[in-house]
């Protein structure tokens, strides 16, 4: 069974591993086959079946979480309009709180207080961290394009 990590974050177990694998197989091979709703057939310990309605993007994003089941990582599942505390917002960017905190303070993430509790849109932290993400890597375009010109040997 997989491990509950805090109220959005699992990691799966070896059994939830191996059940993963299969599962997101059927579930992409079915995928490619149509488009629309789905209906899934489910039972539970051996009690009658019930079918579930699903449309393409809920199989999708289902899919998905499988993958990542399947290769054994943990998972977190947050939605869009979510507010996080400053160290949910650091430990999602892979930073200190304290640069976080900085961020916030220059005006680089939006956020509000609730109390003395900052709160930050989970939105907006995406926006941030593909913006930043988008800086890097022209950067990254810039030098490499720098010591090709420089017959560097790269």
């Amino acid at each position: 069974m997989a491990t509950l990590v805090d109220e959005r974050t699992f990691t799966p177990s070896a059994d939830d591993v191996a059940m993963a694998k299969d599962s997101s197989r059927t579930i992409t091979r079915i995928l490619g086959k149509k488009s629309g709703g789905y209906r899934l057939l489910v039972t539970a310990n051996d009690e009658a079946e019930e079918a579930i309605e699903l449309p393409t993007s809920a199989l999708r994003l289902l899919a998905d979480i499988l993958v990542q089941m399947a290769q054994g990582r943990a998972f977190t599942l947050i939605p869009v309009h979510a507010e996080l505390t400053s160290q949910q917002a650091a430990d999602v960017l892979n930073v200190s709180r304290p640069y976080l905190i900085g961020l916030l303070e220059e005006g680089k993430i939006p956020f509000h207080k609730v109390g003395t509790h900052r709160r930050i849109r989970f939105r907006d932290l995406m926006e941030y961290k593909q913006s930043t993400d988008k800086q890097r890597l022209d950067v990254l375009k810039q030098l490499t394009q720098e010591a090709e010109e420089l017959d560097m040997g790269y």
